[in-house]
């Protein structure tokens, strides 16, 4: 029977030059992160009207892209966990956006589909939609914007 599993402590030893050296300002994830900021801020600005997060514009974009589609599939399309997902479906459901189902050949499987109004907001926030990517890649040249967006997408 194998040990159970031990964390080692992390090395302790340091590197002055690297120390020296570091700005957090230069490092991805901050800047990532200042992106994200600046591009959920646009969002806000953009969607206000809609009062939806970006998470739930995903998940209803995505089935208004596919139609009835199992909740926990949306939630890995949209790279969200299940309990987020879980989340998600019943505040659009008590908003009368989205409906969900029992799928018939598997009953352990919800089915979230678009309601009349669920489809209507969808279309009219997709109406919306490059204005935030517009906005938010507006600092780039049309070519250093095509190529952010390709890089990132396979970060992601």
């Amino acid at each position: 029977m194998n040990a159970p599993h031990r964390h080692e402590a992390p090395s302790l030893e340091i590197d002055a030059e690297a120390v020296s050296a570091y700005r957090v300002e230069e490092q991805i994830g901050y800047l990532i992160r200042r992106a994200h900021q600046r591009a959920s801020a646009i969002f806000e600005t953009v969607m206000r009207d809609f009062s939806v997060t970006p998470v739930q514009f995903a998940v209803m974009t995505k089935l208004h892209d596919l139609g009835p589609t199992s909740q926990n599939q949306v939630g890995r399309l949209v790279g969200v966990d299940p309990a987020t997902m879980f989340g998600v479906a019943r505040r659009l459901t008590a908003r009368g956006l989205v409906r969900p189902t029992a799928d018939e050949s598997d009953a352990r499987l919800v089915l979230l589909a678009l309601t009349a109004e669920g489809t209507r907001v969808t279309e009219a926030m997709k109406s919306r939609g490059a204005e935030v990517t517009a906005r938010t890649l507006d600092p780039l040249s049309p070519e250093e914007a095509a190529t952010l967006v390709r890089l990132i997408a396979r970060l992601g």
